[in-house]
């Protein structure tokens, strides 16, 4: 039988390499975000690339992890699901606390936090039933170590990393496994520009001088990792950062 997964934030980035990665290795994929078109884009692409020709082993959902309704539309059309990645998240700003917004604040809590809590007690009960369950959650070396500007991503971050800590507790006596995956310098298509609000000088400016940050795929290759290890074996955590990266406040850059 092939198991199910889903996938949070899948329309771009690392949940769309989550996603390709996870279809290539067996999984049937759910990918859910807000933006639909990108989504059956992607769908298309999984399809295509399926070496059994099948058609039915990716399909797009519709999700706001923000939206409770939204939340739980998801969870009752799902007849099945074995794995979740929580990776819908994102950061706002780079503003220190005594210049923060606290509208920023709350969107990087909603989502990062609230909508990985939203969505984990949706499909808690089907990862259970399922006898053996897999929760990732995509966090951040912010999610460890703090660094100047980033107090609302860190702030969010930690939260996402306790969640997942006390999950492992609270579920101990449950056939589910809880890994989190916490990246360093990761590039992608959207991640700066959002938190820049757009601007795209400021939004290429972390990644100037490295010579090779971290892709969406060498993330989604960790996820795939650890979920694809035998079901007694529970890898609690992977911090994976590029070569050049110490910590997130420490990286070597080669002068332009």
């Amino acid at each position: 039988m092939r198991k199910t997964a889903l996938i949070t934030g899948a329309s771009s980035g690392i949940g769309a390499a989550t996603a390709k990665r996870l279809a290539a290795e067996g999984f049937n994929v759910v990918l859910a975000a807000r933006r639909r078109d990108r989504l059956e884009n992607l769908v298309k692409e999984i399809q295509a690339a399926d070496p059994a020709g099948r058609t039915d082993g990716a399909v797009a959902v519709t999700l706001d992890v923000t939206s409770q309704e939204s939340v739980d539309a998801m969870a009752a059309a799902l007849s099945d699901c074995h794995v979740l990645v929580n990776n819908a998240g994102g950061a706002l700003g780079l503003e220190p606390v005594a210049k923060a917004d606290p509208a920023d604040w709350q969107a990087m809590y909603d989502t990062n936090v609230l909508g990985l809590l939203r969505v984990t007690k949706a499909l808690l009960p089907k990862l259970i039933a399922g006898g053996a369950g897999h929760v990732v959650n995509i966090t951040s070396l912010a999610a460890h170590v703090p660094y100047e500007g980033g107090a609302g991503y860190v702030a969010a971050k930690h939260a996402a990393a306790a969640i997942n800590d006390t999950m492992r507790l609270e579920l101990v006596d449950q056939p589910v496994r809880i890994t989190e995956v916490a990246p360093g310098l990761v590039q992608t298509e959207e991640f700066s520009l959002v938190r820049f609000r757009g601007d795209t000088s400021k939004a290429d400016k972390p990644y100037e001088g490295v010579p090779d940050p971290l892709t969406a795929d060498d993330v989604a290759d960790c996820v795939a990792w650890a979920v694809t290890r035998p079901e007694h074996v529970n890898i609690d955590r992977i911090d994976v950062q590029p070569r050049v990266q110490a910590a997130p406040y420490k990286i070597h850059r080669i002068p332009s």
